[in-house]
């Protein structure tokens, strides 16, 4: 089993920032993209960055040279870089690992985190 926890959400002002990380735990031998999505009352859920496993990455366009993804291999963690945040990014944040495979010969899988609450305030 794997498990994905969020931290680094809160209360900002707009203009601030805040940084988001993900940590993925558990049987993991690989993970192919990390990404980051966000839903806000209302609305439906929607990717907000994505990073490949050899780093390539894609934003959408309402964050693009706001926001940058990262992650460390290593740890199994992909961070969300957030600055001159607005209130229209005001959402609960979530953390999707994909292409998880417990083993080398094992079947994938996708894990979702729990959410972590981004509020932005004018």
């Amino acid at each position: 089993q794997v498990q994905l926890v969020e931290s680094g959400g809160g209360l900002v002002q707009a203009g601030g920032s805040l940084r988001l990380s993900c940590a993925a735990s558990g049987s993991i031998f690989s993970i192919n993209a990390m990404a980051w999505y966000r839903q806000a009352p209302g609305r439906q859920r929607e990717l907000v960055a994505i990073i490949t496993s050899g780093g390539s990455t894609n934003y959408a366009d309402s964050v693009k040279g706001r926001f940058t993804i990262s992650r460390d291999n290593a740890k199994n963690t992909v961070y969300l870089q957030m600055n001159s945040l607005k209130p229209e990014d005001t959402a609960v944040y979530y953390c999707n690992a994909d292409g998880v495979r417990p083993t080398i010969v094992a079947s994938s899988r996708s894990y979702w985190g729990q959410g972590t609450q981004v509020t932005v305030s004018s």
